[in-house]
């Protein structure tokens, strides 16, 4: 071969390089622009976001300015996240008459701060919706969405008239249990220090049947996450309506307790529901070194600070926590937007796309790289968009098919009630 030949070979091979470098940058901008018209046309819903007991009354848990919150209205405007589930989260303690009452007090206070944000500070921009024909109609207004969840069902104790009340309150689903069994259901996280045993009531219990048969009566969403294996099924069994995973992974992927495996995500799914995949690094990813790295900073702090272990809401105010948990993220990455979609991937495959949603779990311990805060959103769906879903998919992911059992829950209220 002689060297002309070679430097034609070599100039042939550089020009079908560049050229091929510059049709996949070429289809990048294209899915990039795709995947902006989409996101500013579908309504975008976030499933579990987590709020402050200072929610509102503090300048630096203010939701209508730029904050180290995770989700604020200005992040919110910046990543066109349109709608979020905020959280009213009671962390389990000991069920002492005592306890019941500091938990309602509690909830309490986080349903009137996000009352305070929606109908007070910051009506124009954001409105909470009851339902959701309600959600459409103030997202068709211009506005952020704001619905109010539950998690943990200890905030009502022994008192199934709460359940009532909250609803009252605007609360629209409920977590059944948290970290620890409660008076509801087992845990998925039995808790040593509460005295748990792995099964105290082989999923759930007798009071937790009326609870969810109350649930179904006000037309509160049945939130399986955080619970028992016994629990989930039974609950998805007894409950009149579709049940919900608000803010869950895939066990297949990612072999942790608070995982559902395949069983019971199609379990969920054969009756109605949906699953909300969580964007919580460590239950998408398993890495055993960064937990028991995490394990040991959450013990240092809770008790530099006299705090629980597991009460992140205190835990993450503290500059120790945000110091020791970027020094941990630097030396063992956090889950990217590209191996949360793969727990979506598998999801639609094995259940099917009406089935599925997204969550982020943020100012929760949710946040993976590319969707840290609110205002990366778009980040999701320009990922689906590359891996090839429709719009129509995108918006059922996107809250869809969250809104569509929110209204079958909605129907099977009104049937009750006509009896």
């Amino acid at each position: 071969m002689t060297y002309e030949t070679i430097c034609k070979i070599n100039k042939l091979t550089i020009i079908t390089a560049v050229l091929m470098s510059l049709a996949a940058c070429g289809e990048s901008q294209q899915n990039d622009s795709t995947a902006q018209a989409i996101h500013e046309r579908v309504m975008t819903i976030d499933s579990h976001v987590d709020i402050s007991s200072d929610y509102t009354y503090e300048p630096e848990f203010d939701p209508g300015q730029m904050t180290d919150m995770k989700v604020d209205l200005p992040k919110m405007e910046k990543g066109g996240l349109d709608a979020a589930f905020f959280v009213v989260y009671v962390g389990q303690t000991a069920r002492t008459e005592e306890n019941y009452a500091a938990a309602k007090k509690d909830a309490v206070r986080k349903f009137e701060a996000i009352h305070r944000m929606t109908d007070d500070l910051y009506s124009d921009q954001i409105g909470l919706a009851r339902g959701p024909d309600e959600a459409r109609r103030i997202y068709k207004e211009g506005r952020k969405v704001a619905i109010i969840a539950i998690e943990n069902g200890y905030v009502i104790g022994k008192d199934i008239t709460l359940v009532e009340d909250y609803y009252n309150r605007g609360a629209r689903y409920m977590t059944l249990a948290h970290n620890g069994h409660n008076d509801i259901c087992d845990s998925a996280q039995p808790k040593e220090k509460f005295g748990d045993s792995p099964a105290e009531h082989g999923g759930v219990s007798a009071f937790g049947e009326q609870v969810i048969a109350e649930m179904n009566r006000v037309g509160m969403m049945v939130d399986i996450s955080h619970v028992s294996k016994d629990c989930m099924m039974q609950a998805v069994t007894l409950s009149r309506a579709p049940a919900i995973a608000s803010h869950s992974g895939v066990r297949t992927l990612a072999d942790h307790p608070r995982n559902l495996d395949d069983g019971q995500m199609k379990f969920l799914a054969d009756h109605g529901g949906v699953m909300q995949l969580v964007a919580y690094t460590g239950f998408i990813k398993i890495d055993p070194v960064r937990s028991a790295a995490f394990e040991a900073l959450m013990k240092e702090v809770a008790a530099l600070h006299d705090l629980a272990e597991d009460d992140y809401e205190n835990l993450e105010k503290m500059p120790e926590w945000k110091q020791g948990l970027l020094e941990i993220d630097k030396k063992f990455p956090i889950a990217t937007v590209r191996e949360f979609v793969d727990h979506v991937d598998y999801a639609v495959k094995l259940i099917g796309i009406d089935h599925v949603g997204v969550s982020s779990d943020f100012d929760g311990g949710g946040g993976i790289t590319g969707w840290n805060d609110a205002s990366e959103s778009l980040n999701i769906t320009e990922e689906l968009v590359a891996r090839g879903y429709s719009e129509q998919d995108i918006a059922k992911i996107w809250g869809g098919n969250l809104l569509r059992v929110w209204a079958e829950v909605d129907k099977v209220a009104a049937t009750i009630s006509a009896k």
